[in-house]
């Protein structure tokens, strides 16, 4: 079993900045993919930005220029997503959704999200 802890949500105004966290724990052998993706009242949970199996990170149009992903720990364990020039449409929960390897074979995770509010 693989846990997905996020942290960092909150209420920010027009313009500021978060920085969210996601720890993932448990036995797996390692990550596979890792990302945020975010869901607002009525809508679709659509992607955020995420890092791919090689490596390389893919970001919603709407977020380029903004946010940033980035990863440390242990098997990259660590995930964060940092998030300036905040706008009120960023309002969302936030998820933190990871596909690893464990002894069975390839599983895919969410985490519980965290709720970021952008108002002035």
């Amino acid at each position: 079993q693989v846990q997905l802890v996020e942290s960092g949500g909150g209420l920010v105004q027009p313009g500021g900045s978060l920085k969210l966290s996601c720890a993932a724990s448990g036995d797996f052998f390692r990550i596979n993919t890792m990302g945020w993706y975010r869901q607002a009242p009525g809508k679709e949970r659509d992607l955020v930005a995420a890092f791919t199996s090689n490596g390389s990170t893919n970001y919603a149009d709407s977020v380029k220029g903004r946010f940033t992903i980035s990863r440390d720990g242990a098997k990259n364990r660590i995930l964060y997503l940092q998030m300036n020039s905040l706008k009120p449409e960023d309002t969302a929960v936030y998820y933190c959704n990871a596909g690893v390897w464990l002894v069975t074979g390839p599983s895919n995770y969410w985490g519980q999200g965290t709720q970021v509010t952008v108002s002035s």
